[in-house]
């Protein structure tokens, strides 16, 4: 199989590189440092598999991905990435990537791993469909310091920013801005969100 590395540090990719090439079945086509080289790359020499990281600067692998599975619907993009939040794995999989895995993975498991999406199978690992699988429960609220549950509870209850203020004996600003990192930490899109979550546990 063709693979193409995308990353932007160049000893990841001369890393995976040497290591991948040792595999009987595997050709290191060539790297990329960011998304847009990625698809120039396809363009020239279309590879089986793309080996995309998340982050990267001119164009990110979510990206990238989108527009190399709109041109090229067979090539199979598998994600490495450091990232194992709920939020990256769904844009990865919602943009077509076929499979995601973290970069702490063994490369001898990683080569059975792209074997496998060669074949047609969807990858994910083992961290990875945890997140996807296993329901928010009680330990998100733990990440919460006591101020900002106070006010997730008060936002539960219906009350106002103006109305939480008064009750804790704060500045409405400051309701708004911790409202915000909660939201941030919960991964929660507004306050009627915070107030279905907090309800729930």
């Amino acid at each position: 199989m063709n693979i193409l590395i995308v990353d932007d540090d160049p000893l990841v990719c001369k890393s995976l590189k040497v290591l991948l090439s040792r595999e009987k079945d595997m050709d290191v086509m060539g790297t990329a440092e960011n998304g847009s080289e990625a698809i120039n790359a396809c363009r020239t020499q279309l590879p089986n598999i793309v080996l995309m990281d998340i982050q990267m600067p001119v164009m990110d692998g979510i990206q990238a991905t989108r527009q190399i599975k709109k041109e090229w619907p067979q090539v199979h993009v598998m994600m490495l990435t450091t990232f194992k939040d709920e939020k990256n794995i769904r844009l990865a999989l919602q943009a077509g990537a076929e499979g995601y895995l973290i970069k702490s993975t063994k490369v001898s498991s990683m080569a059975e791993k792209l074997r496998a999406l060669l074949s047609g199978t969807s990858v994910l690992d083992a961290d990875v469909l945890k997140q996807l699988t296993q329901p928010k429960d009680k330990e998100e609220l733990k990440q919460l310091t006591p101020r900002e549950k106070d006010i997730a509870e008060l936002v539960s209850q219906g009350l106002s920013n103006r109305e939480i203020a008064a009750q804790l004996y704060i500045s409405e600003g400051t309701v708004r801005n911790t409202l915000s990192i909660i939201l941030e930490k919960l991964q929660l899109r507004d306050r009627t969100q915070l107030a279905i979550y907090y309800l729930k546990r």
